[in-house]
Formats: C-alpha cells, sequence, structure tokens
C-alpha cells in the first residue's frame, strides 16, 4: 500500500506508524470529501435554523444551556481551543503528536464531525510537512475526551502555540510566517470536533501495542538464551503440554521456543541428566510469557477499533439528527492500557529472575559470570539495576482506571484517568526494554561458557549479532555501556530483525500465530 484513505480504509497499528515514519501517503478520496461536505453542511443548517444543538450553538460542559447567537460562534470555537489549552508537564515525542493528528484526521473523514474539509486538509497539511505541534503531556482525565492534549495539538490551526519544525520547536506564527500560511478560521463546530476525543490515549496506545510487541519477541529469544546457558530442558514447551490448556499466547511462546532450540548442541549434551525440573522463570515461560502476549492481544484489538471510530461530541447524522453521547470517554481503552501495564511489569519481572539465576555459579558457570572474581565483580551489579527497575514497574501498576474525579461542575462525574494510564503504560514498557538488555548482557556471557558446543540456528545468529557489538568480558569494565548498547539493539528491534531474517533464510517458521501477534 502506497497510499491510505482517510475515512475510508481500515487503520491498521502497522499502517498508523507508517504514516507517521512517511512511509505511505494518507489521502481523501472523493467519496469522503463528499461524506466530510455533508456533515458539515448540516452544521450550518443548524446555525441558519436557530435550533438549539450542543456544541453548535451552546455553550460546552455545564454551560451547555447557554445559547450562543450566530454571530458569536467562531469565536466560541476560537475561545474553546486557548481555553482548553491547560497542558503541563513535559512535551510528548514529536511522533506521538503525529500520531494523534493522525488518527484525528480518520476520525473526522468519517463524516460525522461537522469538520469543513479545508479544515481537514490544513491538519494532512501539517503532518506532510513534519510541522509537530508541542503537546504537554499532562491535563487530561480521559473523559470529554483528552480535551487539553487536544487544544495544544490545535493551536497551530490559529496561529498559536508550538510546533517541531526541521528539528527545532518554533512560535506557530513564526513558521507559518515563514511559509507564506495564514492561520485558519474556525466555523461553528470545529473546535470542539478538534478537542472532543481520545487521540492522546489511542496514540500512546499505538505504541505500547508496537514496543511491548517488540520486547515480547526479544524476551522469547533471550529468555531461550539463558535457558541454554544455564541447561535447561525443552521438555515443558512440548505441544502436548500446551494442547490440553490452548491459550493461543501459551501456544505461541511455547512454538517459539521449540523453533529457537531446534537442533541444538547444548541441548542434547545435558539429555538424561539428573536435574528434574527447572526454575520456574525457565519453565513456565510459555505460561508467563503467553499471559502477556494474550494482554498485548486484547490491547492491540481495542486500540484498533479505537483509532477506527468516531469519538468527538456531539455526532451529525444530518440537521435533524444529532446525537450528544460519550463516544470520547476512555474507558474501553483505559482498562486495556492498564492491563497491558501489568502484562509489560511481569515480563520484567520473570527477565529478572533468569538474569539472577545465572550468577548463581550452578551448571558449570562461574559464579558472578566471570571466571576471577573478589578482584572482579563480575556481572554481579547489572542485577542491581534490573532489580530498581522491576520494582518501579511495580509501583507504576497501579492502575490509573480505577480512579475518578468530577470536574466540569460535576456535569463530567465520572472520567477514566485513561491519559495517565497510557503514559505510565509506555514507562513501563520502556524500563522492560531495559531490564531485557541486562538479561541479553548476561545471557549472552554466560553462552560463551557453552562453547564449543553451539545452539540452534536461530539462536547462534542472535548471539553472533550481539557479539558485533559487545564483547566476553574476563574483568570488569563500564558495564553500563555495555548495557545502553544492548538497549539500543532490542528497541531499534535489530535483534528481532536478525532472528526474523535469519528464520526466513532457513525456512523456518516460528509459530502458526506469527501474524496473530504482528502490528498490521
Amino acid at each position: 500500500m502506497n497510499e491510505f484513505n482517510y475515512g475510508s480504509d481500515f487503520l491498521s497499528i502497522g499502517l498508523a506508524l507508517d504514516l507517521a515514519k512517511g512511509r505511505i501517503k494518507g489521502v481523501i478520496s472523493d467519496e469522503t470529501k463528499e461524506k466530510i461536505a455533508f456533515s458539515r453542511k448540516a452544521v450550518e443548517e443548524i446555525v441558519s435554523s436557530k435550533n438549539t444543538v450542543y456544541g453548535i450553538n451552546t455553550g460546552f460542559g455545564p454551560l451547555c444551556t447557554t445559547i450562543i447567537s450566530p454571530e458569536d460562534t467562531a469565536r466560541l470555537q476560537y475561545n474553546l481551543l486557548i481555553s482548553h489549552s491547560v497542558g503541563v508537564g513535559n512535551f510528548i515525542e514529536d511522533e506521538l503528536a503525529k500520531l494523534m493528528m493522525i488518527i484525528k484526521v480518520h476520525a473526522l473523514s468519517k463524516g460525522y464531525s461537522g469538520i469543513q474539509l479545508s479544515t481537514v486538509e490544513r491538519i494532512i497539511w501539517l503532518i506532510e510537512n513534519d510541522i509537530i505541534p508541542k503537546v504537554p503531556c499532562q491535563g487530561s482525565v480521559g473523559a470529554s475526551g483528552d480535551l487539553a492534549p487536544l487544544a495544544h495539538l490545535f493551536l497551530p490551526l490559529i496561529g498559536l502555540g508550538k510546533v517541531s519544525y526541521k528539528g527545532e520547536a518554533a512560535d506557530t506564527s513564526t513558521v507559518l510566517k515563514m511559509l507564506n500560511v495564514q492561520p485558519i478560521l474556525l466555523g461553528a463546530k470545529e473546535g470542539l470536533a478538534l478537542i472532543n476525543g481520545t487521540q492522546f490515549m489511542a496514540a500512546h496506545g499505538i505504541k505500547i501495542v508496537e514496543r511491548l510487541a517488540n520486547c515480547l519477541d526479544s524476551a522469547d529469544i533471550i529468555g531461550a538464551m539463558s535457558l541454554e546457558a544455564l541447561l535447561g530442558s525443552v521438555k515443558p514447551f512440548e505441544a502436548i503440554l500446551h494442547e490440553i490448556r490452548p491459550f493461543h499466547g501459551n501456544i505461541h511462546v511455547a512454538e517459539r521456543l521449540r523453533s529457537l532450540l531446534k537442533d541444538s548442541e547444548i541441548l542434547h549434551s545435558h539429555i538424561g541428566c539428573s536435574r528434574v525440573q527447572d526454575p520456574y522463570s525457565l519453565r513456565c515461560m510459555p505460561q508467563v510469557h503467553g499471559a502477556s502476549r494474550n494482554a498485548w492481544l486484547h490491547l492491540k484489538e481495542m486500540i484498533q477499533i479505537e483509532i477506527n471510530s468516531v469519538t468527538d461530541n456531539p455526532i451529525i447524522v444530518d440537521s435533524d439528527h444529532t446525537y450528544s453521547g460519550g463516544n470520547f470517554h476512555g474507558q474501553p481503552i483505559a482498562l486495556p492500557l492498564d492491563y497491558a501495564a501489568m502484562a509489560a511489569s511481569e515480563i520484567g519481572n520473570i527477565s529478572d529472575r533468569r538474569s539472577y539465576l545465572l550468577l548463581e555459579g550452578k551448571e558449570g558457570l562461574p559464579l558472578l559470570l566471570m571466571k576471577n572474581t573478589g578482584l572482579n565483580s563480575g556481572f554481579m551489579i547489572p542485577q542491581y539495576t534490573s532489580a530498581a527497575l522491576v520494582s518501579e514497574n511495580k509501583t507504576l501498576c497501579f492502575p490509573a482506571s480505577v480512579d475518578s474525579i468530577p470536574t466540569s461542575l460535576g456535569q463530567e462525574d465520572h472520567v477514566s484517568m485513561g491519559s495517565i494510564s497510557g503514559r505510565k503504560t509506555l514507562q513501563v514498557v520502556e524500563n522492560l526494554e531495559k531490564i531485557l538488555a541486562i538479561e541479553l548482557l548476561s545471557a549472552s556471557q554466560a553462552f560463551d561458557y557453552r562453547r564449543p558446543l553451539h545452539s540452534g540456528i536461530l539462536l547462534e545468529a542472535c548471539h553472533i549479532y550481539v557479539r558485533q557489538f559487545i564483547h566476553h568480558a574476563e574483568e570488569d569494565r563500564v558495564f553500563g555501556e555495555d548495557i545502553q548498547t544492548c538497549i539500543n539493539l532490542i528497541s531499534s528491534k535489530k535483534l528481532v530483525s536478525v532472528l526474523n531474517e535469519t528464520a526466513i533464510n532457513n525456512n523456518i517458521k516460528t509459530s502458526q500465530y506469527d501474524e496473530v501477534y504482528g502490528i498490521y
């Protein structure tokens, strides 16, 4: 796909990211333009008829009974944007802000929002020219939509706020003047259509789905490396065990682990050994990694419904049929976002346990993964960092969505706090990348001690790739630099890419559910 049709094509997680990265172009078809124009005409008819419709010729929230004259409707929309731009805190990353615009354009193009086509086209112009609004991260309670973040997102339409342009933050007015472009004039209902919606939460959801998917794939690889280094058994991953408890995530992980360990000399070297069972962090990877896979899949499904939905208010069907409801309420995705935070945290928790096992000096491995300890601390201290990150993630797992504080003089008396769910969960995933990096560093070191034996094709390719950047250590060094290198290998998706490319080149299918757990 080279083009994506806003308002009509299905927007997957992967396509949203492709649009944000400029890999494909977003367009509006003639049919969609007609739907937008029809909805806009309905708004204009309502204004001229003087029928009272919330958000078109009334105030907002508790001011919904205050009637606004036709001549004041434009000023009302302008005031709406500036009065709701009350966000605080650090600015979100440009990619998140760009995703917010992409999701909003898709929703507005469904033809239920009463927006002007020229307004939608101006947002697309901002996207295509990488003029990205600066959006503070705090201020949304996740109902009535993400009001404050969306107000900041669209201040540049009226010439206000700040934007990122060519890698630099600048006043919108300066950039527009430089490009000889005038701010737009919002009409009736437009300001409300722009700031009502769940695009802040949903954009965070997209990034969480993307990054957590990569972490889950990485965890299987790194966990398998740890298992090999600790002379663990492949028997807990046999298909029959998981067919009689058929959670898709468990089956998927077990199948991936069998593929990773296939034809391993290391595995065959200890067949018939006296050890009866492995610790849970090795033996139960299908159950633990699989449970997190199931949570991830639930989040993916909910986010993809959300980013293909209309979440502003009121909804315009025609001039005689408008509906003031609650599609802006973030609860449908706030709960899955909190669930995903726990899923990500648990992957970090079990990863840290494997890092600890590698240090114990068992199964022929040297204590602390280094032969000359005493003078050297070996790999003891990286696990401290891992433990700290695991603990931090546990504190971040309190579900924001169980809280609600009334706003808008009680009119908005139950809110989702989903924006906080999204921000916290993204932080948990960022921490998880670091935890997995520490296990990768330790597992790669331990893997070396199994030479001259080799693992299967897939794990060998991953280990060789790591060793291109990080050398085996037999004396202490600045391990923080090695950890950062491992973080980069994971967060850049390069480790997973090496696995996938090796699998393709060797005609190996890692799991029957590979497509289910993808982002397209």
